[in-house]
């Protein structure tokens, strides 16, 4: 009961203290508070940056490398240059017996201004024939109630169509595509699914919600195309990608009578090594916000340091009042130093409060066009309080120091001090 009056007594008069020195302890709160703020949401939108460029990214494919075919640039085993190398669907099944690294292939038709009609509705778009394998590598995830195109659908040559979502709209608009019945060419085909609004920064043909996909088998005996226009594939895990370059160009260099080392023939577009860049260039901007965040919160530290100083050298005379009567000097030390963990506490959680309602204010704004890109602020827990914390060390030694030499003093002369 003692230990909580004392308690309760020496809490009474940490808060008449902050009474007496309301200008100096709101400055300090207020260079805490913003220090918090300025570090917190410069790395808040650092995260929603980073996090919104992976989806936008993985929107496309993720870990997939597109091969196209090219000719040749140098003459090899008496055939001359100049020759166009082009794709046959067996070399699907060649590369994948051939090339260990890989892990699932697909070869990919495509053909331009093909009519999709549905009743009174016509659209010109791109048509896409492809493998069930796919789906999963560029990211063709249906909306709910539909599916990709299957095993099934490609053994038995089904007429059966998977429509990007701008298709969809401009056909059907707010009725149920899936299950409806659409004619390319004049050919009668079932939709099977819709894919679902996605974000993707990058393409080869255009955005994947602006056009068709049907079995590659349905596309050769629609279309009579002999020729994959591209081939995606993945590899397996811990495979460098450089490595399956090499053995492509091996193999199909063996079957095309091409030079291996002729880098004109096969053309990739790596998608694993694009994100290692990215991953690389992130890293780069987390460390320059890093810095700008660390310069910040140097510059709070100095602010709250001097107004602790500044606030403990002016109390020199009250110390030796209070030792004068008999205060012991721990008792003195301790009770600045509970002022400062005070003071660095309240305006660490006013800096993060503060922050997390801007973050939710941004949150409300509609992200559209580039600000689709930059993506939602999200705080990052470990920041803030590493912020908060570091920031409330310098005001525990920015009061610690002063006050241990102010209470070291004769009374006498801490009294006469001016």
């Amino acid at each position: 009961m003692l230990i909580f009056y004392k308690i309760m007594l020496f809490l009474k008069l940490i808060g008449r203290e902050f009474k007496a020195q309301k200008l100096r302890m709101a400055l300090t709160i207020l260079a805490i508070t913003w220090g918090t703020i300025s570090i917190t949401l410069l790395m808040a939108f650092s995260v929603g940056v980073e996090r919104q460029m992976a989806k936008a990214t993985s929107g496309f494919g993720k870990g997939i490398v597109v091969l196209w075919p090219g000719s040749t640039s140098m003459a090899y085993q008496g055939l001359p240059q100049g020759r166009r190398i082009v794709f046959r669907p067996e070399d699907r099944e060649l590369i994948k017996e051939r090339v260990a690294g890989i892990d699932q292939i697909s070869g990919e038709y495509l053909r331009w201004g093909i009519s999709i009609e549905y009743g009174k509705k016509l659209v010109s778009k791109l048509i896409s024939g492809v493998y069930p394998e796919f789906g999963d590598m560029r990211s063709h995830y249906p909306k709910m109630g539909g599916r990709f195109i299957n095993q099934v659908d490609f053994d038995t040559k089904r007429r059966v169509v998977f429509l990007g979502s701008k298709v969809a709209e401009e056909l059907f608009g707010t009725e149920e595509p899936v299950g409806k019945m659409v004619m390319i060419n004049n050919v009668p085909f079932s939709v099977i699914g819709v894919l679902i609004k996605k974000m993707q920064d990058s393409s080869y043909h255009g955005p994947d919600e602006d056009y068709a996909v049907i079995p590659a088998s349905t596309f050769v005996m629609l279309f009579g195309d002999p020729y994959f226009d591209d081939i995606v594939y993945t590899l397996k895990p811990n495979i460098d990608s450089k490595s399956v370059e090499k053995d492509l160009f091996r193999v199909m260099g063996a079957k095309y009578r091409f030079d291996p080392k002729d880098s004109h023939t096969l053309w990739f577009w790596d998608l694993i090594e694009q994100a290692e860049t990215s991953r690389k260039v992130f890293m780069g901007i987390n460390i320059f916000m890093w810095f700008i965040g660390g310069m910040t919160l140097v510059i709070a530290g100095v602010g709250v340091a001097n107004i602790m100083y500044v606030a403990i050298r002016e109390r020199t005379r009250e110390i030796g009042t209070k030792m004068a009567l008999g205060a012991q000097k721990r008792i003195i030390i301790l009770q600045f130093m509970t002022e400062a963990m005070f003071i660095s506490l309240f305006g660490g959680l006013m800096g993060i409060i503060i922050s997390l309602i801007a973050t939710r204010l941004f949150w409300l704004i509609p992200m559209k066009g580039a600000l689709e890109f930059l993506g939602r602020p999200l705080i990052n827990w470990p920041v803030a309080i590493a912020t908060v914390s570091t920031l409330s060390i310098i005001g525990f030694l920015a009061g610690f120091f002063p006050a241990r030499k102010a209470a070291s003093i004769n009374p006498v002369e801490a009294l006469r001090y001016e």
